[in-house]
């Protein structure tokens, strides 16, 4: 089966020279044709009566050894057939054996054969071609999710009484990140990232107002008036450092297999503020109230930033080890987001 498979792959370079338009000088060559079983052909191009008449004395076997393969010891991989351009070398042709399993890349198709059964198994995929990946890129990307902390004792402040509790829809994080990726190795990338992140805590309890206290942050309840919405914002300045395993890659999968990252980021406090809405008693159209909270807010944070994939799907989750506000608060919060990249 290995030995049609190598016929295969000669048969398709003939195709491939034939089907090219190039301004190559072409010579006028003699050709021979052997066909074998009901479909199967081999296509000899013979340019002189030297190489006639050495061909004559020759078998399929030997003419596959005069090929002069080298495999690659490490993957198992052999190049049949490889172009030769001044934009570099292209391959064709490439066959990877696995004891019974053999593998052949011809352009973008894929056989898979496997003859360790008792019945010889042929798989042919097409589209298949590996998108490259570059040594070194830039992008950007947008970070969408949610907001919550922990507090000292390790609770999640959501859903409950306390004028901190956190309400999970409308405390959003958005971040804006040009990154430049590294490729260490095969599916083993190292991201460097620069970028700029808001941070929203929308509370539960919209009656209570975020305020300038006496050397700390205060919430005063508001029973002078209906209030509507209560949220405390802030913005960093942030650079990151990951380091990504992508296992589609590793595994000439593109985009389809499964990704994870995982490592440091530290920020820098741009602004701060709370905002209140609220109606009066006695009727009237919305208002809003806004405090400007950023001095007691940390001016740094830095903590851990973890990221999952798969397909084209992207899930990040940050983790602040410093607290939101600065130290010798009595408020110890620990800022925690998790959502979706695009």
């Amino acid at each position: 089966m290995k030995k049609y498979l190598l016929l295969f792959c000669l048969l398709g370079l003939v195709q491939i020279a034939f089907g090219r338009s190039s301004d190559m000088h072409l010579v006028q060559n003699d050709s021979i044709i052997v066909e074998f079983g009901k479909s199967g052909k081999i296509i000899l191009v013979v340019d002189n009566k030297e190489d006639f008449e050495r061909l004559k004395n020759m078998n399929v076997n030997q003419i596959i050894r005069e090929l002069d393969l080298e495999v690659d010891e490490k993957t198992g991989e052999l190049v049949v057939v490889e172009v030769q351009g001044k934009k570099g070398s292209r391959e064709i042709v490439r066959v990877r054996e696995d004891g019974p399993e053999t593998e052949v890349h011809i352009g973008g198709i894929k056989i898979y054969v496997d003859e360790s059964g008792s019945d010889t198994k042929v798989k042919v995929e097409t589209g298949t071609r590996r998108k490259l990946d570059p040594p070194f890129r830039t992008y950007f990307n947008l970070d969408l999710g949610i907001n919550n902390y922990f507090d000292a004792q390790g609770n999640m402040l959501g859903g409950g009484q306390s004028a901190q509790a956190v309400k999970g829809w409308g405390s959003w994080n958005v971040g804006l990140n040009w990154m430049a990726s590294q490729r260490i190795s095969k599916g083993f990338h190292w991201d460097l990232g620069l970028g700029v992140q808001w941070y929203n805590f929308k509370f539960e309890n919209r009656d209570f107002q975020a305020v300038r206290g006496d050397g700390d942050i205060e919430w005063i309840q508001r029973d002078d008036v209906n209030g509507f919405k209560s949220k405390i914002s802030a913005s960093y300045l942030t650079a990151m450092s990951l380091f990504k395993l992508d296992f589609g890659q590793m595994n000439d999968q593109g985009k389809r297999g499964f990704r994870i990252a995982a490592g440091p980021y530290v920020g820098y406090r741009l602004g701060g503020r709370s905002k209140f809405v609220y109606r009066d008693l006695d009727g009237g159209g919305r208002r809003k109230d806004f405090e400007q909270i950023g001095s007691y807010l940390n001016n740094f944070r830095y903590g851990v930033r973890g990221e999952i994939g798969v397909g084209r799907v992207n899930f990040f989750t940050t983790y602040d080890l410093n607290t939101l506000f600065r130290q010798g608060s009595q408020y110890e919060l620990n800022p925690i987001a998790f959502g979706i990249i695009f």
